[in-house]
């Protein structure tokens, strides 16, 4: 007879339920990883739709706003845990199956090169549709202000900066998957996806599949929203100032303070 049970997984179940999640996304075919990061790209489009509203006039001062933010983007990784979608932030915890000679380089790489792209795609097929939805003419343009001060913001952050805030997004982004995998209900998921999501949102660091939307989606109104235009706000500006150092600093913060990490404590123990 099977053993039901309903407390959480424990850190050193979490570690093996999560390096054999990591041998499945590996080994998934193209197609279904292709789908499935298309889905995730347009996911936490959402959750960055959902964001630029809500903050674009609060009201609040600075930190309750992000917060009231960072609880809306939320919407975005919840979508993917929960409904299933491939994200690339979340699959550099797929190091730990590497790390265990489980998988190979090679299929690591694979996973998170169609998964990027597939991402990228996502993220801006939702720029096209919100364009196409004037979206953005909400509240008298002011939504599509709102985009284009984030898209111009981003942009112009130094390199260090950015590489930084992609460090400390994904060691959050990747402890919100990571605390899923303690979970045995959909409501488990949920509640701990919100607050270090909520918390890397709220503190202004840097994802590198949002950064898929919310800069293509500034350039997309670069002279037409309210808020003249931004020079600074180019394609080359937003594949290297934001787009190569967040991705990077994203890669070492999940992949090394989180998968190794938690694979050195626990993985260990068991060889």
């Amino acid at each position: 007879m099977q053993d039901y049970k309903i407390d959480a997984y424990s850190p050193a179940e979490m570690e093996e339920r999560i390096e054999n999640v990591g041998v499945a996304k590996a080994n998934l075919d193209f197609l279904s990883t292709l789908i499935l990061s298309v889905l995730a790209g347009a996911f936490i489009s959402f959750g960055a739709v959902f964001f630029t509203l809500v903050t674009h006039d609060s009201g609040l001062k600075y930190g309750l706003s992000q917060l009231a933010g960072g609880l809306c983007f939320s919407l975005g990784l919840i979508l993917v845990v929960v409904a299933g979608a491939e994200l690339f932030t979340g699959n550099n915890l797929v190091v730990m199956a590497l790390v265990s000679r489980r998988i190979t380089t090679g299929r690591l790489l694979r996973n998170w090169v169609i998964v990027y792209a597939g991402n990228f795609i996502g993220a801006l097929t939702m720029v096209l549709w919100i364009y196409l939805s004037r979206h953005w003419e909400l509240n008298d343009g002011r939504v599509g202000a709102k985009a284009l001060a984030i898209a111009a913001a981003k942009v112009q952050l130094p390199f260090i900066v950015a590489l930084t805030r992609g460090i400390l997004c994904n060691a959050l982004v990747c402890l919100a998957v990571w605390l899923c995998a303690s979970a045995r209900s959909v409501t488990d998921k949920i509640l701990a996806v919100i607050f270090p999501i909520t918390a890397f949102v709220a503190c202004g660091f840097e994802h590198c599949v949002a950064n898929m939307y919310f800069i293509p989606m500034g350039l997309a109104l670069k002279g037409i929203a309210a808020g003249g235009a931004h020079d600074a706000l180019t394609v080359r500006a937003f594949l290297f100032n934001n787009l190569l150092p967040v991705t990077v600093g994203n890669v070492i913060g999940g992949s090394f303070l989180v998968a190794l990490i938690y694979w050195f404590a626990y993985h260990r123990k068991r060889d």
